[in-house]
């Protein structure tokens, strides 16, 4: 990871420190950068006991939580730093009182100006796992973690990172023809619906709507594997497509469940198999928060595969950018 990104998150986390006793993590975003950060909340909510919830910028400030002030800490992010929601968001946890920290690919941006402290971040191809968004939020939630618990083991989980763009590499190498083989088969459904949880939940949903609606154009819904057998599980049919990602940890049984009775009634049933991943260089406590991230790595070449098929650019909008909303 850069050294500037190193020093931001050193920076974020001993203001953090500072506190005298958090009360309450919140992350609030939008679309995609929401999605990105969900990880961090299941991570948080398993890992200590200060309670963190994610929720949508606009969602957030309507909201008004009771117990936000001094003692909380509010993570936002917007790619361009100039989501205006998230803008405002950074701006009603500030007068709250709340240490305010934005994560923002563009320098000098608007969300880095209504924030205290800035975690930036690199985008593109080429460039090193360790310092894409997800990298530098896990350096920032791993190192607070052993900041507030003391617990050394959280030093492993900052190791990972070093290994992590050797591990997305062979993950985009090993699922590389499956994905090729799946959007061939699927490039002319209209609809086409994603199942996951658990660490895996941000992922599905940025690959339902960020993918697939968003840049597809294709009509999909994500659907929460614990939720599927309460009312979603009847739209399946021998026609009807899925694509299940199938965690590692401790929700892998209600994705398991949601894949067998799928694939007993639905002929195009596509499951991404975190236990197929490589992750050896990883320790066993990590591996479940980092698998995640090498989903992510199978969704973007899926979607990646599908623009290629269906001869529909990622970048190609209707609204957004073109119109006032």
């Amino acid at each position: 990871m850069k050294k500037q990104y190193q020093d931001e998150i050193t920076n974020a986390i001993k203001a953090c420190q500072k506190i005298d006793g958090i009360n309450h993590i919140y992350f609030a975003a939008c679309g995609g950068s929401m999605a990105f950060m969900q990880p961090a909340e299941y991570i948080i909510n398993r890992e200590c006991d200060i309670p963190a919830t994610i929720l949508p910028s606009r969602e957030f400030t309507t909201r008004d939580p009771h117990d936000l002030g001094e003692h909380s800490v509010v993570v936002t992010c917007s790619h361009s730093g100039s989501t205006p929601e998230t803008n405002e968001a950074a701006k009603f946890a500030k007068e709250k009182g709340a240490l305010t920290i934005g994560i923002a690919f563009t320098p000098d941006s608007d969300l880095e100006k209504n924030s205290d402290y800035t975690l930036h971040y690199s985008w593109g191809k080429g460039t090193d796992a360790s310092d894409l968004n997800t990298g530098v939020l896990y350096g920032f939630i791993f190192g607070l973690l052993k900041a507030v618990t003391g617990d050394a083991k959280y030093d492993k989980g900052l190791q990972a990172l070093d290994d992590l763009e050797a591990i997305a590499e062979r993950t985009r190498q090993q699922f590389g023809d499956t994905t090729k083989k799946w959007t061939s088969e699927l490039k002319r459904e209209k609809l086409i619906y994603a199942i996951g949880s658990g660490i895996n939940l941000g992922e599905t949903y940025s690959f339902s709507a960020c993918w697939l609606q968003e840049m597809q154009w294709i009509n999909s819904s994500c659907i929460d594997s614990a939720e599927y057998f309460h009312g979603p599980f009847e739209i399946t049919d021998f026609d009807v497509p899925f694509i299940i990602c199938e965690g590692m940890g401790v929700t892998r049984k209600m994705d398991q469940r949601a894949v067998d009775f799928a694939k007993k009634h639905s002929d195009k049933v596509y499951v991404i198999d975190n236990a197929d991943f490589d992750m050896h260089e990883i320790d066993d406590d990590f591996k479940e928060y980092y698998s995640q991230i090498l989903s992510g790595v199978v969704f973007r070449q899926l979607a990646e595969g599908f623009s290629y098929e269906r001869g529909h650019s990622l970048e190609a909008r209707r609204y957004m950018w073109h119109l006032d909303y």
